[in-house]
């Protein structure tokens, strides 16, 4: 049985053992909006508005027994970026930079009408911008 969506987007969870500095970059450098919060026995969650989609940052009581690995692309395999289409992929590229987050892919043009460049938050999770010409 295929799917029955009853939402047009993903929403995507992020576990840190910082939320502090997770929310200074998605919040503070990307400019997602806080749609709530809620605390629950063991955890933390913020959920930030990124089209119709949410970002959900959890930090846990206590500290997961492991975290993922870094290296990009081909660090290992599994969940390593996901993307946000935006219509200013220079200036996100810039303004991440300038705010001291890494930009392990500077924007290019990955083929005709289509640039894209990819930054690392604080946990070293990958975040891909791309902007198609109109």
């Amino acid at each position: 049985m295929p799917l029955s969506l009853t939402k047009d987007s993903i929403d995507l969870g992020i576990i840190t053992t910082n939320a502090d500095a997770m929310l200074a970059f998605y919040q503070g450098v990307l400019g997602l909006e806080l749609h709530s919060k809620a605390e629950r026995p063991g955890s933390t969650m913020v959920r930030l508005a990124c089209g119709t989609s949410l970002i959900k940052i959890v930090q846990f009581d206590k500290e997961p027994p492991a975290k993922a690995p870094g290296g990009g692309l081909q660090g290992a395999t599994g969940n390593r970026y996901w993307t946000i289409s935006v219509d200013n992929v220079d200036e996100m590229a810039a303004a991440c930079e300038a705010a001291g987050y890494k930009v392990p892919m500077p924007p290019f043009e990955i083929e005709p009408g289509l640039r894209i460049t990819m930054v690392e938050d604080p946990d070293g999770n990958w975040v891909e911008f791309i902007q198609r010409d109109q």
